[in-house]
């Protein structure tokens, strides 16, 4: 949360040409509730079945579209695991983008849809730090910690990355 992943991935959606599916925004549109009602009225757990739905389809879709994970998509090993078999079947690149929590904290100050952060949004942060970053780095093919750059240099340093990668893949099955 707060990293800017909707975005850089609108941005990044644009360059490519690409469709852009955001998960959050599909789970909303699936269940008729924004994703702080599904948390209040409904609970986590009915939520990330939601978003497990959602990546399920996501991962499917032809055409390669670029896909705006919620922030929470990898604390289910089944996740991972879809992750990991798209990754490893070729059909998809894993960005993780992150930040300090001190940057996350300052940037979701404002967001209202953010239900896990209402208490104890500093600490709230730093714990997800803790247990999420292993299972981000475990699925993820590119790293970029947007702390301290612009959402322009984000999207220029994802294309280079992206581009580069996609060298190298070509450049394995000659």
């Amino acid at each position: 949360m707060g990293t800017g992943k909707t975005t850089v991935a609108r941005l990044l959606a644009e360059h490519r040409h690409a469709e852009l599916l955001d998960t959050d925004k599909l789970i909303e549109s699936r269940d008729g509730r924004s994703v702080r009602e599904i948390f209040e009225k409904s609970g986590e757990a009915v939520f990330r079945e939601l978003e497990t739905e959602v990546l399920r389809e996501c991962l499917s879709r032809p055409g390669g579209p670029i896909i705006a994970g919620a922030g929470g998509v990898v604390v289910r090993e089944q996740n991972r695991s879809m992750l990991d078999d798209a990754r490893n079947s070729g059909e998809a690149v894993v960005v993780w983008l992150h930040a300090r929590p001190e940057v996350l904290a300052e940037r979701t100050a404002k967001g209202v849809h953010r239900p896990l952060l209402d208490n104890d949004r500093m600490g709230t942060l730093t714990q997800m730090s803790e247990d999420r970053g292993p299972l981000y780095a475990s699925v993820a093919d590119i790293v970029i910690d947007v702390s301290d750059r612009s959402v322009e240099s984000v999207v220029d340093l994802l294309i280079s990355a992206l581009d580069e990668q996609e060298e190298f893949v070509g450049k394995e099955h000659e």
